[in-house]
């Protein structure tokens, strides 16, 4: 899960809605992972290898394909960086990999040493707690950590320590495989996708720090991209890429569950 994620809240609402269901249906085995809902990306990538490493201990797997959605893309890729015997594929969706302009705006709106940003970071960080409270787990939250990790300068230090996947050009692709892992993303650029969904005023807002960049509402189309790009148009926006909220989106948008269950398949083809 991404930024201010949860794996379900008091069992009720799943961040990945429905999705988990639409790959089980299929044969599929499927683990929702929880990890700081703000953070760093190292942070969240060390809770995720622990858990990874629980479930090979319990069940006897070798290796995983995960994915990863904005914020859990590059922490999917701390631990193809830092632990390539867990992983057998990362796929990125609507991921902020060269960082997210909306963070760079936060940045600049609450810059360090003014007293606007400990009131930001407190807000992040209490409703930050409190979705973990929600979700059954008591992981260490940091809103500034987040803010770092998910900012353009943030994003290229972090590229430069694992750039496996990383686009040979400013809006291309980047390798498919790195060290026997496959590297996929996806993203969406469809902000107002649906008039009866709340969260697009909030998206809407977002995409004015992109100017006349296509955006999903919080991640610009070309930083999602990394590894083989599946596609980087959806219509879609940050949200209904893991189809929140309520599955409401474009009537003319693909369903995330039928493009998420194709991808599964495609990595079975691969004999992942």
């Amino acid at each position: 899960h991404g930024l201010l994620g949860f794996d379900s809240l008091l069992g009720i609402v799943d961040y990945f809605n429905g999705i988990p269901q639409d790959l089980r249906s299929g044969g599929a085995r499927v683990y929702i992972a929880n990890v700081s809902s703000s953070n760093f990306t190292e942070v969240r990538g060390e809770q995720l290898i622990r858990y990874l490493d629980q479930l090979r201990a319990l069940h006897g797997h070798t290796r995983f394909n995960l994915i990863g959605h904005s914020h859990g893309g590059p922490t999917a890729r701390y631990v193809a960086g830092v632990r390539p015997d867990l992983v057998a594929s990362m796929t990125s969706v609507g991921s902020p990999h060269t960082g997210s302009k909306v963070a760079d705006g936060l940045a600049t709106i609450a810059p360090p040493g003014s007293a606007l940003r400990p009131i930001v970071a407190g807000f992040v960080n209490a409703l930050s707690v409190f979705i973990e409270f929600l979700s059954g787990d008591a992981d260490p939250q940091n809103a500034l950590g987040a803010l770092t990790s998910l900012s353009s300068a943030g994003s290229a230090t972090f590229n430069n320590r694992f750039p496996a996947g990383r686009p040979t050009s400013s809006c291309g692709s980047g390798a498919a495989v790195v060290n026997n892992i496959r590297y996929y993303s996806m993203g969406g650029t469809n902000v107002l996708s649906n008039v009866l969904d709340p969260s697009d005023a909030f998206l809407g807002a977002g995409s004015l720090f992109f100017g006349f960049e296509a955006n999903d509402g919080l991640v610009g189309r070309c930083s999602s991209r990394w590894g083989s790009v599946l596609r980087d148009d959806y219509g879609w926006n940050h949200l209904d890429q893991v189809n929140l909220l309520f599955g409401l989106r474009s009537i003319f948008a693909s369903d995330p569950g039928s493009v998420y269950r194709a991808h599964a398949n495609r990595l079975r083809g691969l004999g992942l």
